[in-house]
């Protein structure tokens, strides 16, 4: 019988305080993963922009300060 009340007393302790920080740290990962995603994209969509030449620059309605504005900023602004 004692065997049986620790082995109950431990799934009612543990399972409250342990499943709620996986979550957080869950989210709080997948956070941190979406960001470094964001900042990975901005870094490519603002080397995708400096290459591009005058004629495709006019076609987006750009100027060229316009693209060194963008490109001159650092990847964690938008």
């Amino acid at each position: 019988m004692d065997g049986l009340m620790r082995h109950e007393m431990t799934d009612y302790h543990l399972s409250p305080v342990t499943e709620q920080p996986r979550i957080e740290r869950r989210s709080a990962f997948l956070g941190l993963v979406e960001l470094f995603s964001l900042w990975r994209r901005r870094i490519r969509e603002r080397q995708e922009l400096a290459r591009l030449g005058e004629r495709d620059l006019h076609d987006l309605g750009l100027s060229r300060s316009d693209v060194y504005g963008e490109i001159g900023k650092p990847f964690w602004r938008a």
